[in-house]
């Protein structure tokens, strides 16, 4: 079965409500399966709470699922499943939300879900994900954000694509910073992985996937980085198919 995938860079654009940009994009990604509830894994979402960490993804929770109910849908969460890998199977769409990617990879490697998820995607489970979620679909997390707050069991991800995401890409350099641009960050990581293709997913741009299509979508380019070759822009609307 083709797979089913909507790759969002950012929840949020810098002056916007929370998931405000995407909206439409996740509407019309869940209107076409027909799904209209979503398994939601909140792993990533670390935040500071006085009743731990499960606190932390109940919030998570019920931030995301006020703006699916505003669309029309519905989300449950995982980390309230008795049994998480059997609610992966049973689930119509999945959806993952952004936050710390080392501690989204941890969580999904110590309930051995990472299998799981994939075959269930490559079976046509409609996925989606931000940020962190995004980073998840590629074969490693290894071209994150992020910072190591938790060493996972590896850093080996989904696979869902066969290239590398940097969501949040940005090419900027900050006046009086001394350290390296993105861009240098990635170079390293193309120096080791050399055959890999890595995509800076610019904030408010996603990457829908739709069996042997991909699409770019979104109000910004995208920079595509492939070692040995000068970085190339494409403009949204173009067809990434040759990276698939």
């Amino acid at each position: 079965m083709k797979k089913r995938l909507l790759l969002i860079s950012n929840s949020t654009n810098f002056g916007e409500d929370y998931l405000e940009w995407p909206r439409p994009h996740i509407k019309n990604f869940l209107d076409k399966t027909g799904v209209k509830r979503v398994l939601f894994i909140p792993y990533a979402g670390v935040a500071l709470s006085d009743d731990g960490i499960e606190a932390s993804y109940d919030a998570y929770e019920e931030r995301v699922n006020g703006v699916f109910n505003e669309l029309g849908f519905e989300i449950y969460s995982i980390h309230r499943e008795k049994d998480p890998a059997q609610a992966v199977k049973d689930a119509l769409a999945i959806a993952v939300g952004g936050g710390n990617t080392f501690h989204l990879v941890y969580k999904l490697h110590e309930l051995r879900l990472m299998k799981v998820i994939r075959e269930a995607v490559e079976n046509g489970l409609p996925y989606m994900g931000w940020s962190a979620g995004a980073n998840i679909a590629c074969p490693t997390m290894r071209t994150t954000n992020d910072m190591p707050i938790i060493e996972p069991e590896s850093l080996e991800c989904l696979s869902l694509v066969n290239f590398q995401i940097n969501p949040h890409f940005l090419d900027a350099t900050i006046e009086g910073h001394g350290g390296e641009t993105r861009e240098q960050r990635l170079e390293e990581f193309m120096v080791i992985n050399n055959n890999v293709y890595v995509a800076g997913l610019r904030e408010g741009t996603l990457l829908s996937v739709d069996g042997e299509q991909m699409d770019l979508v979104g109000a910004r380019p995208m920079r595509l980085f492939k070692f040995g070759n000068d970085p190339r822009e494409y403009e949204p609307g173009a067809s990434l198919n040759f990276m698939l």
